[in-house]
């Protein structure tokens, strides 16, 4: 698989509790920036949205922000960006993102980012898409997510294979090899759905 020229990041409208966070919010908005990646995430000018879009631009990176019109204000949108996109609604928002991304990195965040992150990853079980989607695990933020995961195949409402619709990495120095070696999910039949 080539390496994405752009890719969204879903992330938390807040910094969250541990500065560690922020910091590879950080890295990773400069990492991309760095690699010519463009960002595609949701225009918010507060919390790891902020620091991981202001990173990207500081770095010379082009930055595109999709905002629905009714949380433009509620979530202070982000000025300075290369390309603002405001619309109609969460599911023009998400749907926008999607095509404008080849890829989706989620790093740690509340109920908004788990909506994001659990949705294309559905998209992606059921063949919508076949983006490449990592889960930035700094200070094992999604370690829980993993457990449920797992937990959901134990008890027969998800695939083995469903566990390879992403990939978890601990550093975002592991994010772009972990793109690089992207492959498609394997998809099962649907004996496996009932």
């Amino acid at each position: 698989m080539s390496r994405p020229q752009s890719i969204c990041v879903f992330c938390g409208s807040r910094r969250g509790s541990d500065p560690a966070l922020a910091e590879a919010a950080a890295d990773l908005g400069r990492t991309l920036a760095e690699n010519g990646i463009a960002l595609v995430y949701g225009a918010g000018g507060v919390g790891l949205m902020d620091v991981v879009a202001q990173a990207a631009l500081d770095a010379g990176g082009r930055v595109t922000g999709v905002m629905p019109r009714h949380l433009a204000r509620k979530e202070l949108l982000k000025e300075g960006l290369t390309e603002l996109h405001i619309v109609d609604s969460m599911h023009d928002r998400k749907r926008m993102m999607f095509e404008l991304s080849d890829a989706f990195v989620a790093l740690p965040g509340g109920i908004g980012t788990l909506e994001e992150t659990v949705e294309i990853l559905s998209w992606r079980q059921i063949g919508i898409h076949d983006k490449p989607i990592v889960l930035l695990n700094v200070g094992g933020a999604w370690d829980h997510f993993e457990a449920l995961m797992r937990d959901r195949v134990e008890a027969g409402f998800c695939a083995p294979s469903d566990l390879e619709l992403y990939e978890i990495v601990d550093r975002v120095d592991l994010l772009l090899p972990a793109l690089d070696a992207a492959r498609p999910p394997r998809f099962p039949g649907f004996a496996d759905w009932t």
